[in-house]
């Protein structure tokens, strides 16, 4: 059972009907409320991940319903999170509910609100988040196979450009693919898209080449072809819940939450979400940006490492053989 789900309200009204609500709602079990000067803070506390929903209380509320006049409360959640926009709306409602029946008049209604999940359905919650990790899990699987193939023939050993060239090829690839998933496949299927398309595009201009180098890396590793496909199938329900997408952050283990940033998909998952389904403008998807930046380097560094060392064993192996000849 999810409790103490960080929540904001605005009230705007300051009556003792309102802070009744506020008070209710903060004794619920499900909610950990905070309070808010106006909507923009609440919406800028979803943005950041504070809070997961918020409710609204207008002004004239306690006038409205002891006149008999037409009063309702707003409840707004971050579609992003299913299940936990589910509890928000439990806990606010029952709240709500509970004072309404306090109220010798007709009940306080309630409009739930959605602010990216207009359908709330599942499919429009998972799949814009699940499609950056399938384009990573595929190119990684791709690439390792493939990288698999040249360390078993020796052919795996470049140079900075030719690493680079293999690099911009598999990115290409990605890319590509990334623009079909958010361009027609969005599309047909009546999913969010299009908000920032020229941002998304960078996004991808960024993340293709950090997953081409992890898988670079990957193969170098593996060694073998087969290997890659063996670990990385059945590594994408752990990277998918450690994104902190479909399960907070704040409740994982303290070592993933730290661990969990040595995957692009981490970064990849939120911005491109915010970025094409929920409207963020580059600025505020910069820290996932620059982010990928440093796996980009990072990897890339690690990549060129490991080739030198691997050269040397090599050497060395080739040189005991010559000298035991």
């Amino acid at each position: 059972m999810v409790e103490k789900i960080p929540v904001g309200i605005v009230d705007y009204d300051n009556s003792q009907l309102s802070k009744t609500i506020v008070r209710y709602s903060n004794s619920s079990p499900l909610l950990d409320v905070h309070n808010f000067a106006n909507e923009d803070q609440a919406k800028q506390a979803i943005w950041y991940g504070d809070i997961a929903g918020y409710l609204l209380i207008p002004s004239q509320l306690e006038q409205n319903v002891y006149a008999g006049k037409s009063a309702e409360v707003s409840i707004l959640g971050n579609g992003g999170y299913f299940l936990l926009n589910k509890y928000v709306q439990t806990g606010f409602m029952q709240a709500v509910g509970t004072v309404s029946a306090g109220v010798e008049t007709q009940a306080v209604p309630l409009r739930i609100d959605p602010l990216f999940n207009h359908a709330q359905g599942y499919a429009a919650y998972v799949v814009p988040g699940v499609s950056m990790l399938v384009l990573q899990q595929t190119l990684l699987m791709g690439i390792t196979l493939l990288l698999g193939s040249w360390v078993e023939r020796r052919q795996h050993f470049a140079s900075v450009t030719g690493w680079l060239g293999r690099i911009t090829a598999f990115s290409l690839i990605n890319f590509i693919l990334g623009c079909f998933y958010y361009g027609w496949v969005f599309d047909s299927q009546g999913y969010a898209r299009g908000h920032s398309m020229g941002a998304t595009l960078l996004f991808f201009a960024l993340y293709a080449p950090t997953v081409a180098v992890l898988g670079c890396v990957l193969g170098m590793w593996f060694r073998q072809r087969e290997r890659g496909l063996q670990i990385l199938i059945f590594s994408s329900v752990p990277f998918f819940f450690v994104s902190g997408y479909p399960w907070p952050v704040s409740q994982l283990p303290e070592t993933l939450q730290y661990v969990r940033w040595l995957i692009p998909s981490t970064s990849g998952v939120h911005a491109s979400v915010q970025l094409n389904q929920m409207g963020a403008s580059l600025a505020q998807v910069s820290g996932y940006l620059y982010h990928l930046m440093a796996l980009l380097v990072g990897f890339f560094l690690l990549l060129m490492a490991m080739q030198r060392w691997q050269q040397r064993q090599q050497s060395r192996r080739e040189a005991s053989i010559n000298g035991d000849n």
